[in-house]
């Protein structure tokens, strides 16, 4: 079984089709979806997809994007919101250099932020960086200075040297579809060497669709065509990358051991 670590089942693209996208995954073998939230104005379609499907767990957070839009969202509100027992990461959030769609001042404060929260609450910071690597670095580990707190980086594009800077501050490193383009090489060649218990996988769905379904909207069904790639690309079978990364998952999103009403699962 495998895991999407980050998809966005109410975007336009999937939110029309939904239940089908469902489907469709769960006969692919997809175990579970993490649905990520970008802005305030999804956070409840995103916390109701959540409720009503149990193989999908939602989080609270403010994209890069969007931060110009969302001075009011502080630490506080997203540790209120995180709060509700289907959220189980913060994100996602970071900084974002190549649409610069919000200022880079603001994107910095809403990042450090959503750390604040990640530390508050023990949930994992979902990050995203374009064009960013020295800033989203520096952030993160100043903050990790003021106290630990775990996360991601999310469809990682980055440089390798980033990587393993990343991997040392504790986190962990998901690849999407992006990794089975011939444009990225490089990508390919830090994928190839991650550690495994360090790895996830994810779609970013609707965007970003793998090799062979490029042009279409893409759904967490096809994270396994970008976990077969990956396996074969390291080396391993995919029943071990699928063991791997989706231990990994339950491992960092910790909080999805946990029932619906909040409660420990029975034994």
């Amino acid at each position: 079984m495998l895991i999407d670590s980050h998809c966005h089942l109410n975007y336009k693209g999937l939110i029309e089709d939904q239940q089908n996208v469902l489907e469709r995954a769960r006969a692919a073998g997809i175990d579970l979806m993490l649905n990520i939230a970008t802005r305030e104005s999804e956070w409840d379609a995103v916390l109701a997809t959540a409720e009503q499907q149990p193989d999908v767990y939602a989080t609270v957070g403010i994209h890069p994007h969007e931060a110009d839009e969302h001075p009011h969202i502080d630490t506080a509100k997203l540790v209120e919101r995180a709060a509700h027992p289907r959220v189980v990461g913060i994100g996602e959030t970071g900084l974002d250099y190549y649409y610069d769609h919000s200022d880079r001042a603001r994107q910095q404060g809403s990042f450090r932020a959503h750390i604040a929260a990640s530390r508050a609450t023990g949930l994992p910071l979902i990050v995203h960086t374009r064009d960013a690597e020295e800033d989203t670095l520096a952030i993160l580990r100043e903050e990790m200075g003021q106290g630990a707190y775990p996360g991601v980086i999310h469809c990682f594009t980055a440089s390798g040297a980033f990587a393993d800077a990343a991997l040392d501050l504790g986190f962990y490193i998901s690849i999407s579809g992006i990794v089975t383009f011939k444009s990225a090489k490089d990508l390919q060649k830090t994928a190839a060497r991650l550690p495994l218990d360090r790895l996830l996988v994810e779609t970013d769905s609707p965007f970003l669709a793998p090799v062979p379904h490029r042009g279409k909207p893409c759904e967490p069904a096809f994270v396994a065509d970008t976990a077969r790639f990956l396996a074969n690309l390291r080396g391993q079978s995919v029943e071990e990358l699928a063991s791997a990364t989706s231990a990994n998952f339950r491992t960092l999103f910790r909080k999805t051991g946990f029932s619906k009403s909040g409660a420990a699962p029975s034994a």
